[in-house]
């Protein structure tokens, strides 16, 4: 009878689970698959047909959980996979440091020329107040007596100064971006630039 018992033991079909992960890859293993607790596994026998089923060993709780991490490390999957997109259009774009000082050159001599456009412009504004304020000086001891045209010509002067100035530190403003954008790319592309021309510790 206990031998009986043992051969019955020994024929006793390995178990076989089977399922398709939240990923949507199979897996097959001897035991229950750890990637597949939220799901129902198939017990399969050694012909590849199922034995049984075996339903989800999850809590609400642990399967709430489990989603949670798997979308989080979808979106960092999702985030890597659009960072090397981008690093291999600017590589694309800039294959070589001369490239890229190219460009950044042409868009700072494009800022420059806006910027000696408003220098140019303000420096006239600066010729009309002062013939503005030569003719005020008539007036200075009663300023109300001044013609209302040239109170109003050194008025709309004044407001005209103000934008200009603001109009050149916004074009300031525009060169520190456009040398903070190139400055990044370029710590961006250095390490790939080394690699594509195989300038590597280990190439080295």
């Amino acid at each position: 009878m206990g031998a009986l018992g043992d051969g019955r033991a020994q024929t006793q079909p390995p178990n076989i689970y089977s399922c398709t992960d939240g990923q949507g890859r199979p897996r097959t293993s001897d035991r229950p698959i750890a990637e597949c607790a939220d799901r129902e596994q198939r017990l399969l026998n050694p012909s590849g047909t199922v034995r049984a089923t075996v339903g989800p060993t999850l809590s609400v709780q642990e399967r709430a959980a489990l989603e949670q991490r798997r979308r989080q490390e979808a979106e960092v999957q999702a985030r890597q996979a659009e960072e090397k997109q981008r690093e291999r259009a600017l590589l694309l774009r800039y294959p070589n440091q001369a490239a890229h000082d190219k460009e950044r050159a042409e868009a700072l001599a494009q800022i420059a020329l806006v910027r000696q456009a408003a220098d140019n412009r303000m420096a006239e504004l600066v010729r009309q107040r002062e013939a503005l304020q030569a003719e005020l000086e008539f007036y200075q001891k009663n300023p109300a007596k001044a013609p209302l045209a040239l109170r109003r010509q050194a008025d709309e002067n004044t407001r005209n100064q103000a934008a200009q100035k603001r109009f050149m530190a916004e074009q300031d403003a525009e060169r520190g971006r456009v040398n903070a954008r190139f400055d990044a790319e370029q710590a961006r592309l250095r390490p790939l630039w080394a690699l594509s021309s195989g300038d590597t510790p280990a190439a080295r």
